[in-house]
């Protein structure tokens, strides 16, 4: 990842970040710019910015611009579990540990490495190294994502997810006890200014929404329903650290003393759309895997 800085000048006063990152990267489009910005890539007096910050002269600009390197992705024979599929969508259970796509570091036994193995005809709306991918859960989380298989069904999901209509309810297991039955969790994500690798609280950031409930209280943790509003990325395990109840063995937002369950205690239990194209509304739910049931057993036996 290459780093730049710039100091806005005088005639460049009131210009907007997204527009003046673009006339310095001729070779980028805006809005490829714009996904940098998104993702906390661009910083303006050290501070993350929207696309829409109007830029004051003087005012110190610093942007990453990630290494695109093209991967070669192969199908892989690799077992699936398929939930449903037709002609036009794919709904998968993938399990804990599972890399939903290539990138580096991960560019084989990945969810996608056995879809083109599965099935050829995957939308190319994200490109060669994701197709068919509408939206991702990471790799220690276990469940339910759909996956398009051309690109209208994926131009169909995607607005329905921009609209908030699809259903998406997690499982998770988080450390402390809440008090409160249910509570929604309303504070914006972007990528921490102070570790790159997570994401944060950003007053500048994304807007996001979780709703969650609780199913049980044990001594020490609390099981948990969480409901996605919106879907940023790590949002759950970021919302319940939070407001003081991080996931339980959370490498990354957790405790430094948790469970060790190999990952975050998160399941994606319910997904519910409107298929693309019969317009039928379509809900699917399956059970947490036996590491997440275990889990719950050996908390029992430690109350």
């Amino acid at each position: 990842m290459t780093a730049q800085q710039y100091e806005v000048q005088i005639e460049q006063n009131k210009t907007r970040i997204d527009k003046l990152l673009a006339e310095l990267n001729p070779e980028q489009s805006r809005s490829q710019v714009q996904t940098w910005i998104n993702q906390g890539l661009v910083t303006v007096n050290d501070r993350i910015v929207k696309a829409n910050y109007k830029c004051q002269t003087g005012d110190l600009v610093m942007w990453s611009i990630p290494e695109t390197k093209p991967l070669a992705v192969t199908p892989e024979d690799i077992p699936l579990d398929i939930v449903y599929e037709d002609r036009d969508v794919v709904v998968v259970n993938k399990p804990k540990g599972m890399v939903v796509h290539p990138a580096a570091g991960h560019t084989t036994g990945t969810l996608v490495n056995a879809l083109l193995y599965h099935c050829q005809d995957l939308s190319g709306i994200n490109g060669v190294e994701r197709p068919g991918i509408v939206h991702r859960i990471d790799k220690d989380t276990s469940g339910l994502l759909v996956v398009a298989k051309n690109d209208q069904a994926h131009a169909s999901l995607v607005e329905q997810l921009q609209a908030k209509d699809v259903e998406r309810k997690y499982e998770a297991v988080v450390h402390g006890v809440i008090a409160h039955e249910h509570g929604v969790i309303d504070a914006p994500i972007a990528r921490d200014p102070k570790d790159r690798q997570k994401m944060g609280i950003v007053e500048q950031g994304k807007p996001a929404v979780t709703h969650f409930k609780v199913l049980r209280r044990y001594d020490r943790f609390t099981h948990v329903e969480c409901q996605l509003e919106t879907g940023r990325t790590h949002q759950i395990r970021v919302h319940m650290r939070y407001i003081g109840f991080p996931l339980v063995g959370d490498p990354k937002y957790g405790p430094r003393k948790t469970l060790d369950i190999g990952g975050q205690a998160l399941h994606a239990r319910v997904l519910g759309f409107t298929h693309p194209k019969t317009k039928e509304w379509l809900r699917f739910e399956v059970e947490a895997p036996a590491v997440f049931q275990n889990l719950l057993k050996q908390i029992e036996k430690m109350c």
